[in-house]
């Protein structure tokens, strides 16, 4: 029968058990991922099963790399995605930590647009370090990334976004994902972006409950993520905890579409 090991396929005898797979492929693994779930318990292996084995601390080949960076991930996703181009307009707070969940995952292509540069401020939220301080945030953003995932290809812009520039910067992607701070900046992107799904975002300063959070779908193609209600003012400025939730649940919006959850 057909399985996959690290992400290949290997045809197994029926009744094969996932110790009886270590020990004839890798018995020094002592991490072992069953459909996207760490298991510790031995089991029978069915047709169509997901298999990785990994020793702890071990750099494994290149060619295996990837394989094992996505091998917790429900199966089915990775091939899902590795195709799929993304937009992110605005690489503060929440662009910055949106690519890095979307680098993460292996989405195949990132297009990262912003026209400033890593300055103090940002450390408290962003994601950039000290030594990147001066730095166009495209370039810095992009030397994080390859360092997270290297298999996900990089496309930066140091520009700013304007009406007619958006359809040459993100005229090629599947999704969109607005992450500006001004709401002039976001009112323009979503009036001018009309290609394919835009995922926003609205209220996530201060530090009150992240559950007051959520996810609303606007039309036919905008979701907008955020309490739409708090936005930065004095008193209420933006911090990493809450901006750090609605980010991702932009990056898990984004991969919903993808996926073609509703």
């Amino acid at each position: 029968m057909n399985i996959l090991l690290n992400e290949r396929a290997l045809e197994v005898d029926e009744g094969t058990t996932l110790f009886q797979l270590r020990e004839s492929w890798k018995p020094d693994a002592d991490v072992l991922i069953y459909n996207g779930a760490a298991v510790v318990d031995d089991l029978t292996l069915n047709v169509g099963d997901a298999v990785n084995l990994i020793k702890r601390g071990e750099i494994p080949p290149a060619d295996e790399l990837e394989a094992l960076m996505v091998s917790r991930h429900t199966p089915g996703v990775h091939e899902k995605i590795k195709g799929a181009t993304v937009g992110i307009a605005g690489l503060g707070g929440l662009g910055s930590a949106i690519a890095v969940a979307l680098a993460r995952i292996g989405v195949g292509k990132l297009v990262l647009v912003d026209f400033d540069v890593v300055e103090p401020s940002n450390l408290n939220r962003q994601q950039y370090f000290i030594d990147q301080l001066g730095m166009t945030k495209a370039e810095a953003l992009e030397a994080n990334l390859k360092r997270i995932n290297p298999y996900v290809s990089y496309e930066t812009h140091c520009t700013k976004v304007m009406p007619e520039n958006i359809p040459e910067l993100f005229g090629s992607v599947d999704v969109m994902v607005e992450a500006f701070d001004r709401p002039d900046q976001k009112a323009m992107l979503m009036q001018h972006f009309k290609k394919a799904p835009l995922v926003a975002a609205s209220g996530m300063a201060g530090y009150g409950p992240g559950e007051t959070i959520g996810v609303r779908k606007m039309g036919d193609r905008i979701y907008i993520v955020g309490d739409r209600e708090t936005g930065a003012a004095p008193g209420c400025g933006l911090m990493a905890p809450r901006v750090g939730i609605c980010a991702n649940m932009q990056a898990n919006t984004v991969l919903r579409i993808l996926l073609g959850e509703q």
